[in-house]
């Protein structure tokens, strides 16, 4: 059965979608930016400060629907320029440590609210929260 997940320690979503959504085990996160919790923009931030809150507010939507950063098996990485792919890639890695997950990187043609970086992920539920 298909349940959404929503949390005030990340950013409100911006449109018409959930922060993530769970069926089983398995957790769907949607795309994070680098959006403050009370919704500051940091898209005149450096990529890896961009990156960094991104995956912040990934690490949120993850705990809110019981699963943490080492669960995570998949993300997806949107670049609006495949240029900034190493910052972005060093900045990753400082998050992802040990055992990272398959990852896609990729440029989009544009990202929501002109951001730099947008992160995705599929993750496995640590519990049943």
């Amino acid at each position: 059965m298909k349940r959404t997940v929503s949390t005030d320690d990340a950013p409100a979503a911006v449109g018409a979608y959930s922060q993530a959504t769970t069926t089983g085990d398995l957790v769907f996160t949607a795309g994070q930016i680098a959006l403050t919790v009370d919704g500051e923009s940091l898209v005149d931030a450096s990529i890896a400060e961009q990156t960094e809150q991104a995956l912040a507010n990934l690490e949120a939507v993850l705990e809110a629907a019981g699963a943490d950063r080492s669960s995570v098996l998949k993300t997806t990485v949107f670049l609006a320029d495949i240029d900034d792919f190493e910052e972005m890639n060093e900045a990753y890695a400082g998050f992802f440590e040990s055992d990272p997950p398959a990852r896609s990187a990729v440029q989009a043609g544009a990202l929501p609210k002109g951001a730099g970086v947008e992160i995705e992920a599929v993750a496995v539920r640590s519990d049943e929260a």
